[in-house]
Order: C-alpha cells, then sequence, then structure tokens
C-alpha cells in the first residue's frame, strides 16, 4: 500500500480542515457584509493585495525545500527562522513606505492608515517556529490540521467582533494581528526544536538556490490571481473591487479548497516516491482525475444557485455580484484543473516549469484585461482571468509529459 494510507488519512483531515475552514470564511463574510458595505470591503481588499504581493517577492521557498529535503531538516531550523524574521521585517518597513503611494494609485485616501496597521502582521508572523513545517512533512495531518484551524477561528472571532464594535473595517485588521499573534505562541508550544537566532550563509544560499523557481512562480501566480483585482480597483474603483473580491470568494473558494486539499496532501506524497516514475504516474493519474470531478461537481452547483447563494450572503445592494460569481465559477474549475499539476512539478524538483506556465498565463491576462474591462466592466476582468489561464493549459500538458519521463 506504501503511502497510500498515509494519503488517505491526509486527505480525509484536510478535507475537514477545508470544510470546516470554509463554513467558518462563509458566516464571517455573511456577518461581516451585513454590516460594512461593498467599498468598505474594497478598502480591506486593498490591504490584502499590498500584504499578498510583498509576501510574494520576498518568498524564500524555505518551507518547500525542507519538505523536499530527504535528510533531517533540524539543522536547518535556525537558518528557516532567521530568514523569516529578516523577510518579516523588510515587508513592514515596505508596507510602511509605500502605503501613501498605494492609497494615491487605488485613489483611497482610506486604505494608508489600514496599511500602516497591516504592516504588524508579517512582522509578528516573521517569528513563527519554522518546525511547524514537520507537521506537512512527516504527514502528521491531525496536527496540521488543528494548526491550521485554531489559527483561522481566532483571527475570525477576533474579526467579526471587531467588526461588530467597532462599525468599521478596522475590526478586521485586529483579526489578522490576532490571528498572527496566537500563530507565533502556538508554533512554540506544539513543534520542536525551538530555533535559535543562528545565521548560516551556506546553508541560506542553499535555500535560495533552490527556492528561486518558487519565488518566480510565487511573483506571477500573485500578478495572475490579483491582476485583475489591481485593474479593476483603478480603471473602475473601490466599490466594484469590493464586489468583484468577495464574489471571487464565495465562487472560486470551494474549488480552490478542493485544489489546497489535494496540494497539502499529495505534495509531501508525491516527494517522498519521487524517485519511482511508474508509481509516481499512477498516483498522479488518480489524483487528476479525483480533483476533476470534484471540481466540477462544485463548479457546476455554484453557477447554478449563484442568485441564492450572493442574497443569503450578502443581502441587499451585492446583486450585481450574482453574474460574477456564475462566470468566475467557470474560472474556477478550469484553474483548480490547471493548477492541480503544481505539487507533481515541485515534488519533481521542477519549480522552475510551474514558473513558466504562470508567465504564460499572466502574460495572457494581462494583454486582454484591459481592453475587456472598459467593454465589460467586472465581467471582462473575469473574462480576461479565464482566458490567461486557458492559454496556458498546453504549456501545463507538456510538461507534466516531460516530468513524468524525467
Amino acid at each position: 500500500m506504501g503511502y497510500f494510507k498515509d494519503a488517505v488519512k491526509g486527505l480525509s483531515w484536510m478535507t475537514a480542515f477545508r470544510v470546516l475552514y470554509r463554513l467558518i470564511g462563509v458566516a464571517r463574510i455573511a456577518i461581516i457584509a451585513h454590516i460594512l458595505t461593498p467599498f468598505s470591503l474594497g478598502v480591506f481588499g486593498i490591504v490584502t493585495i499590498v500584504l499578498g504581493f510583498l509576501e510574494i517577492i520576498t518568498e524564500t521557498g524555505i518551507n518547500i525545500f525542507l519538505i523536499q529535503e530527504k535528510d533531517d531538516i533540524n539543522g536547518y531550523i535556525n537558518t528557516a527562522w532567521v530568514v523569516s524574521i529578516v523577510r518579516g521585517l523588510l515587508i513592514s518597513l515596505l508596507i510602511f513606505a509605500s502605503a501613501g503611494a498605494v492609497s494615491g494609485f487605488f485613489n483611497s485616501p482610506a486604505s494608508k492608515s489600514l496599511l500602516n496597521m497591516a504592516a504588524l502582521v508579517p512582522l509578528i508572523r516573521g517569528l513563527i517556529n519554522p518546525s511547524i513545517v514537520k507537521f506537512q512533512k512527516e504527514l502528521q495531518f491531525n496536527k496540521e490540521f488543528m494548526y491550521r484551524i485554531s489559527i483561522f477561528v481566532v483571527e475570525s472571532i477576533v474579526s467579526v467582533l471587531g467588526v461588530i464594535i467597532l462599525k468599521s473595517v478596522y475590526g478586521m485588521i485586529w483579526g489578522l494581528l490576532a490571528g498572527a499573534i496566537f500563530e507565533v505562541f502556538y508554533t512554540f508550544i506544539v513543534a520542536r526544536p525551538w530555533p535559535k537566532f543562528d545565521f548560516n550563509s551556506i546553508k541560506t544560499k542553499r535555500v535560495i538556490d533552490r527556492g528561486k523557481w518558487v519565488t518566480l512562480y510565487g511573483i506571477f501566480d500573485y500578478l495572475y490571481t490579483q491582476s485583475d483585482n489591481i485593474a479593476i480597483g483603478r480603471i473602475l474603483g473601490v466599490a466594484p473591487l469590493g464586489i468583484y473580491q468577495n464574489a471571487y470568494k464565495i465562487s472560486t473558494s470551494p474549488l480552490t479548497e478542493v485544489g489546497n486539499i489535494f496540494f497539502r496532501v499529495t505534495f509531501p506524497v508525491f516527494s517522498k516516491i519521487s524517485g519511482e516514475t511508474a508509481r509516481l504516474k499512477s498516483a498522479f493519474i488518480k489524483n487528476t482525475v479525483v480533483n476533476f470531478a470534484l471540481m466540477l461537481g462544485a463548479g457546476i452547483f455554484i453557477f447554478i444557485f449563484a442568485a441564492p447563494i450572493v442574497q443569503i450572503l450578502f443581502g441587499k445592494g451585492w446583486e450585481s455580484a450574482i453574474p460574477v460569481v456564475k462566470l468566475l465559477s467557470i474560472l474556477g474549475v478550469v484553474r483548480g484543473v490547471a493548477s492541480s499539476t503544481g505539487s507533481l512539478l515541485i515534488a519533481r524538483e521542477k519549480q522552475k516549469y510551474t514558473a513558466v506556465v504562470t508567465i504564460v498565463s499572466t502574460l495572457g491576462l494581462w494583454i486582454t484585461i484591459i481592453p475587456l474591462i472598459h467593454a465589460y466592466g467586472i465581467i471582462g476582468a473575469g473574462v480576461a482571468a479565464i482566458i490567461g489561464t486557458l492559454i496556458s493549459l498546453p504549456f501545463t500538458v507538456f510538461f507534466v509529459r516531460k516530468a513524468l519521463r524525467a
């Protein structure tokens, strides 16, 4: 049976996590959307765009490296912690320095103070104990479940209470801060060994050399998944951004959840059998078939029931999100199937292949998004995102076949 039982257990735990995560997330956004306006949520969306971008461009690939590493990783924990602290400090400084320019770009003065407050989040998260990656590396998915769901519960509770009490989007920033603080304490309580502030230039160089393609992939993946948000916020304004972002969440989230579940389970499993081509090919085909079936079913459900989903979750004032949800459910299926190959390529240490595919997707999106937004508004942005994914599919197929022959 090999790692089959581990994979099944992992899928069970990660499915339980993603289902619970999404139920909590849906309840959270439903409460918040009935209190805040699309404009307010659009302002918060600017914060998430900036946080995501800076985290991506400073990504070192350290977690990918630690999971890929065949030898004991304890010798890399100190190096990983130092790199994480430096990275968190750098992101915070960049947010502080760019807050004014970002708020000006989106013509949203209110976002500046939110960005300054949110700058503390990466600074805090830089202190997380890197040993926590052992839960995933060693296929301890029950511990991974408790780790991730605990953080999200804390963040969600504080966010909802903050919005209810303050009647302001600042409550959501307090949720981010509370989640980050809790995560740091949690990782030091449950994960061993504890790291020390001990810098090793040789180990750092090895991590960065292995992670450079992960970084490049992350940058273009961010640009691909966020360029539509950036273009909408810049061209159409903050309120349409709020509608598009939240329509995107409820339409693609169930689909990305399926992808996240399979990636978190199959990546460490594929890494362990990466040297056995026949076995890896069989496992990959099974994973792809099941993944596609689940995503297609979820996508059809969201497309058919888009109107009641929006009405129940968001209430009045969000009717314009209904056609966007329908369109983006198609995007979720197409993008989900394409991205399901990532665990195979990275397990084979072919990070450069995932980077190339994402670059192609991003270029396809960039070429079409501005004229389509001007012609069709937020619907045009969704169409451009679908076009970008479709253009990259031949490259994905080529690289998967190449990786399986390696």
